[in-house]
């Protein structure tokens, strides 16, 4: 029996990851598909079982990592479950395997969003950094870049990409300059700025939630790195189509009279939308000390912006992502599934041919297999397992498990690694495959190896520089 469900276990995990990787079936029918797979004949589904006494995360390590508590188990008292704990035993399977945090964070920030987007806010942006770039053509990119990855440090990836994109389109066909590589710089920006922060990119709020890791905490150790990145690859940019772009006097007019007051359809509504925005943002810098989860600020805010906005409720949870929220759910269902059959942990003992060696060649022999990995299966499916093997890792290193600082520094490593990888591959982040397929319908063919060509030399440069970032931190942040 624990054979067949160890091997039943890893097909169905591998065979959905598979599944989501070729394209071949849709993405969230994979994961669904997957996680009810793992309900059926892996995962306790729903019913009742006995929990032994004792403490609830050396249970959880010694699930993971069989060989990695004794010594602590040995000398801890069997504690009884408090009626509170026995009350989350029973949870549903969905309560018990999903991770609603990161469900309801994504949730609030979506209704959040698709509010402010029907304001015009966003159009404004874009055209008035191409005003205040005066018809160049360079400048230009570089600004709508930055608001790029500005906008994406708070918003959805995918979501700043159907907003700039559009915009994108009228500036480039007004300058007469070709849109292609507009679109690929702001996707590559939108992935580099949406490191910056735990809720910019769907990786950042899985593994936050596992390491348990607050936005101000992302905010801090991540952003810093975030800004060198563009910083270099906005002179990368400026120094390769300085020569290769150039637009005329008239072009230049053109640009200068779209009016960017007239994208503002809803003034009232920005007002109130944007106020509710920043006062979840600043909810979002304080959660930690406040001892908030970030899913109710997220789901707060969406709450207070669907009472005091003046929209159709109905709409705008229509425009909710619900795939992208069931895929997520999928996933978290198999990955427990993974866990349940052993195969999280057999993933961990592969690693662990690493615990002699030095701390930082571990981190960062994990951050470009991470990487290059994110880049092949998509960041957010890859993160969804890795999160479970790092800390199963962690668990079972004493060299990570009994210093916290090394732990946070891998747990950044991996972060870094995994948002940076999302540029290398059009499967690598959702916002790749968005932007292919709005250059497809405005006649511009973007390939695959044709993105990868664009894409691999930024994320191998992001992977350096994030690598010169730990190992600066190593050597002052760690004590030895």
């Amino acid at each position: 029996m624990i054979m067949f469900t160890f091997w039943f276990g890893t097909i169905v995990f591998l065979g959905t990851y598979v599944l989501i990787a070729s394209e071949k079936v849709n993405k969230t029918a994979a994961a669904l598909l997957g996680s009810s797979l793992m309900l059926l004949f892996i995962l306790p589904a729903g019913h009742e079982e006995p929990i032994p006494d004792g403490k609830p995360e050396l249970q959880a390590v010694e699930k993971v990592v069989p060989s990695a508590v004794p010594e602590l188990k040995a000398h801890e008292p069997s504690v009884p479950l408090s009626e509170k704990e026995q009350k989350y035993s029973k949870l549903d399977a969905y309560s018990r395997y999903v991770n609603f945090d990161v469900i309801f964070t994504l949730a609030g920030m979506m209704i959040l969003v698709n509010i402010l987007s029907g304001t015009g806010l966003f159009q404004y942006v874009a055209i008035k950094s191409a005003k205040v770039a005066k018809g160049s053509p360079i400048r230009t990119m570089v600004l709508l870049v930055v608001a790029t990855a500005v906008l994406s440090a708070f918003l959805d990836n995918v979501t700043t990409i159907l907003l700039v994109a559009p915009v994108t389109l009228v500036v480039t066909a007004e300058l007469g300059v070709p849109v292609m590589p507009f679109l690929m710089a702001e996707t590559m920006a939108s992935n580099i700025g949406g490191t910056a922060t735990l809720i910019g990119d769907p990786p950042n709020l899985i593994i936050g939630s596992e390491a348990n890791l607050s936005f101000m905490d992302f905010i801090l150790n991540m952003t810093p790195c975030v800004i060198v990145v563009m910083v270099i690859y906005c002179i990368a940019l400026t120094v390769y189509y300085s020569p290769r772009m150039k637009v005329t006097v008239e072009r230049r007019a053109r640009v200068m009279e779209i009016n960017e007051n007239a994208a503002i359809t809803d003034p009232v509504n920005l007002k109130r939308g944007g106020t509710i925005m920043a006062l979840t943002i600043i909810g979002f810098l304080l959660h930690g000390w406040l001892g908030l989860m970030p899913s109710v600020v997220a789901m707060s805010g969406a709450a207070l912006a669907l009472v005091f906005c003046k929209v159709d409720l109905d709409q705008m949870l229509e425009k909710v992502e619900w795939s992208t929220l069931f895929f997520f759910l999928g996933l978290f269902v198999v990955v427990s599934g993974a866990e349940e059959a052993g195969l999280i942990s057999e993933f961990g003992r592969v690693l662990k041919f690493t615990s002699t060696w030095p701390p930082l060649l571990v981190i960062i022999l994990i951050m470009w297999v991470s990487g290059i990995a994110a880049m092949l299966m998509n960041n957010v499916s890859y993160t969804a397992a890795m999160v479970s093997i790092v800390a199963a890792f962690i668990a079972a290193t004493p060299v990570f498990a009994t210093d916290p600082v090394l732990t946070r520094l891998l747990w950044w490593g991996l972060a870094l690694s995994v948002c940076f990888g999302g540029n290398g591959a059009l499967t690598g982040a959702a916002a790749n495959m968005v932007t292919v397929g709005i250059a497809n319908k405005a006649g511009v063919k973007i390939t695959y190896l044709g993105f990868m060509k664009y894409g691999i030399p930024v994320t191998l440069f992001s992977l350096v520089v994030a690598s010169a970032d730990i190992l600066v931190r190593y050597f002052i942040l760690i004590d030895r």
